[in-house]
């Protein structure tokens, strides 16, 4: 873990033979909480042996926070000029014809530098940077529409384990950090991220048939049916991406996007105790809960799902 002198508002700090400079430590982030740019630092410092495999070779969109989460936030693709020279970019074309070069997170240097910028979440891509059309796992955004609450979202996450587990297919969940949660399926990596979309789709609608009082996969906002949990296939599409695992969320509370075991789903586990402040102790105690995604690659995994 790095170390930050509390009374500053710049400094630099060594990572091996990197040397990053990091500015505006005593910017309040947090303004119920009064936490700041450097909390949010020392956080992913705290976090990064766990953090760093799972953000590994991935392109990151950065979604930047400069005044805080109650200040304006906007998303950027593109690495800026003024990056350093050790920083690795992933080169992507895109339809319109662009070729966007992504900073890529490969140690601790770049994650503080890309945090540094004002990037709270982080949003990797779900493909590796070497073929970026074919995903490493599939997953589902589990959201409440109101009036549905967490407590929806657990018994929903509990049915799409059920739904899997019948299949022989492994899941791991974690809390999105805001309101839901995340259920990622490894996979083997050959299908294209278009097919994996397709058996995501399939996935939701047959849940939403055979739960409609509970689920929907209804994508249009306007067109949900209130009280149900949309259970979100389209974050599957190209380009599309999530808060990674063991991102802080600017949420007030500052939650984390923490993984946590099918026993706590069922157990009851809320958002409210998984934070900044709490996230590197459990770490400590409990391991990486979501290494399993890393090394589980389910050859039958889309098959026995398509």
């Amino acid at each position: 873990m790095i170390a930050i002198p509390p009374d500053v508002d710049f400094c630099d700090v060594k990572c091996g033979a990197k040397k990053i400079t990091l500015t505006n430590l005593r910017k309040v982030f947090w303004p119920a909480s009064g936490k700041t740019k450097r909390d949010l630092l020392l956080y992913y410092s705290a976090v990064s042996s766990a953090l760093a495999p799972h953000l590994k070779d991935r392109a990151m969109v950065m979604k930047r926070y400069p005044n805080g989460i109650e200040g304006k936030f906007f998303f950027m693709k593109r690495t800026p000029p003024y990056r350093p020279d050790w920083l690795e970019t992933c080169s992507i074309a895109h339809a319109s014809g662009n070729v966007i070069d992504f900073p890529m997170i490969q140690d601790l240097a770049a994650l503080l530098w890309v945090v540094n910028l004002g990037c709270i979440d982080l949003n990797p891509w779900y493909a590796r940077c070497d073929d970026v059309d074919r995903p490493d796992f599939l997953h589902f955004d589990l959201d409440p529409v109101p009036p549905a609450g967490f407590a929806q979202v657990r018994e929903t996450a509990l049915l799409l384990k059920e739904y899997l587990d019948a299949r022989q297919v492994e899941s791991f969940p974690k809390t999105t950090g805001s309101r839901g949660i995340h259920v990622y399926i490894p996979i083997h990596r050959s299908p294209s991220q278009k097919e994996v979309w397709s058996v995501a789709k399939k996935i939701a609608v047959e849940l939403a048939k055979q739960f409609p009082n509970t689920v929907t996969a209804e994508y249009r906002i306007s067109r949900r049916p209130p009280g149900r949990v949309l259970v979100d296939y389209n974050q599957n599409a190209w380009g599309r991406t999530l808060a990674s695992v063991y991102s802080v969320r600017p949420r007030p509370l500052a939650t984390v996007s923490a993984p946590v075991t099918w026993q706590e789903v069922e157990g009851g586990v809320s958002l409210d105790g998984l934070t900044m402040d709490t996230v590197p102790e459990r770490i400590q105690l409990l391991g990486d809960l979501f290494k399993p995604v890393l090394r589980t690659r389910q050859r039958r995994g889309l098959e026995a799902l398509a």
